[in-house]
């Protein structure tokens, strides 16, 4: 990872969180061998492995496992994109890969809130939906999610009272 910026930034309670709000990641460098060195333990398929094989494949060339673009994309959220308090605790949801990762990428996450839900039945949480896509260098998407996580609420004694 190119940038650890979030390891001092302000994390969000789902009192701070609104729909529309948008966060970006740092950004995080691909090189062959991680791609290789990820499916060799992970995904141990030819056009991840081997760009002469990958060459005869779908891809065209050497790719990143699917895989190994949703880890990249939950370190980026972790480390500096999505600064929920307590961590990014997912809830199910829906992704998709449209373009492979590529050696050379320089990849990065962009996140949109799409809906603020406080919990009814545990006032000390809520639901957030968020639509998060990886991608490189020239804007294409190489990554989409759309999540549901579970967001804790700020403690009365933390600030202001949350209403009824």
């Amino acid at each position: 990872m190119e940038n650890k910026e979030n390891s001092a930034q302000k994390r969000l309670y789902l009192d701070d969180l609104a729909i529309g709000q948008r966060f970006t990641s740092a950004s995080h460098s691909l090189d062959q061998a991680q791609i290789v060195a990820f499916a060799r333990q992970f995904d141990p398929q030819p056009f991840h492995l081997d760009e002469a094989a990958a060459r005869a494949t779908v891809f065209g060339g050497l790719a990143a496992s699917g895989w190994h673009t949703a880890a990249l994309t939950m370190r980026l959220q972790v480390e500096s994109g999505l600064p929920i308090m307590g961590g990014i605790v997912g809830a199910g949801g829906e992704f998709s890969w449209p373009n492979p990762a590529r050696p050379g990428d320089v990849l990065r996450v962009e996140t949109e809130i799409l809906e603020v839900k406080p919990s009814r039945s545990r006032p000390d949480r809520g639901m957030v939906t968020v639509k998060s896509e990886t991608r490189n260098q020239r804007g294409e998407s190489v990554f989409t999610l759309t999540a549901r996580l579970v967001v804790p609420r700020r403690p009365a004694a933390d600030g202001p009272s949350r209403g009824a």
